[in-house]
């Protein structure tokens, strides 16, 4: 066997992900070649699932001010810092797949879904923005801003398995907190409340579900497992695996099962019910 075997047969064995990303890739050009050009170079012609990541998320953030190879040097510098953000985004790429039932194939939210693509850039924005690399870390926000609808300040602090779903309008302000498994649906905001500065956005511990439009503000603590219903804001703490719905958000009754986030599940159980 060459070594372009070997080294394929290297990848598959400890890669599952960007085997099947890659699988997938060949599959798309050979029903679709007109999109050759993305296909390879966003996949094929790349030698890892961050390689891959990383020209995807350049090419797309790519401006007069700061090329696609510039914004691909920095964000190799975050991934040189912090090895663990390749991990976190295989994880959010399986979180996509099991839980949103329009994505059918790994390599779908790589090459198009915003959402996956805004919370990647943040990861890289936010291992610049620890790194002292202030501008660089505003200037990946600004532009995942105009380019994915998307506006996560790079201090916010973001586990791993989010799914973001469509992305479209999601604000994260700069002291919020987003644990793991964590399921976030369009135009979410976890803001503040006012211009008081310090620790003032909302921490969402592991497992929530959170539902198209709902405003969660101020420092305040949304429990394990919880879920918060389409278009409620939310100013209290939420207990953990409690549903909360309207104008002001209440609790309407409980989680509903075991883990809403990957459930997905946002019909709602009241106490009346």
């Amino acid at each position: 066997m060459g070594k372009t075997g070997e080294r394929h047969k290297t990848v598959q064995s400890v890669d599952p992900v960007w085997q099947r990303v890659r699988d997938e890739a060949e599959a798309v050009l050979a029903v679709e070649p007109l999109l050759a050009k993305l296909v390879v170079g966003s996949v094929l012609n790349q030698d890892s699932f961050e390689a891959a990541l990383i020209h995807r998320l350049s090419e797309r953030l790519a401006h007069t001010d700061l090329s696609a190879d510039l914004i691909g040097k920095a964000m190799r510098d975050a991934l040189e810092a912090d090895p663990a953000i390749g991990k976190r985004a295989r994880t959010d790429l399986v979180a996509t797949l099991e839980r949103d039932p329009a994505c059918h194939r790994a390599i779908t939210p790589l090459l198009y879904f915003k959402g996956f693509q805004a919370i990647q850039n943040h990861r890289f924005a936010h291992a610049l923005y620890r790194l002292g690399r202030h501008d660089m870390a505003l200037y990946l926000q600004s532009r995942a801003s105009q380019i994915f609808q998307v506006d996560i300040n790079p201090a916010a602090r973001i586990g791993q398995g989010i799914m973001l779903d469509h992305g479209t309008g999601v604000v994260v302000g700069e002291t919020a907190v987003i644990g793991d498994h964590v399921s976030i649906l369009q135009a979410v905001t976890l803001g503040g409340t006012g211009k008081a500065g310090g620790d003032r956005h909302p921490k969402i511990a592991d497992g929530v579900l959170i539902g198209a439009g709902a405003k969660i503000l101020g420092n305040i603590t949304v429990g394990t497992c919880s879920r918060v219903a389409a278009g409620s804001v939310v100013l209290r703490d939420v207990p953990p695996n409690s549903t909360v719905a309207g104008v002001p958000a209440k609790i309407v009754g409980e989680a509903g099962c075991a883990q809403p986030a990957v459930v997905m599940d946002q019909m709602i159980v009241t106490y009346d019910d």
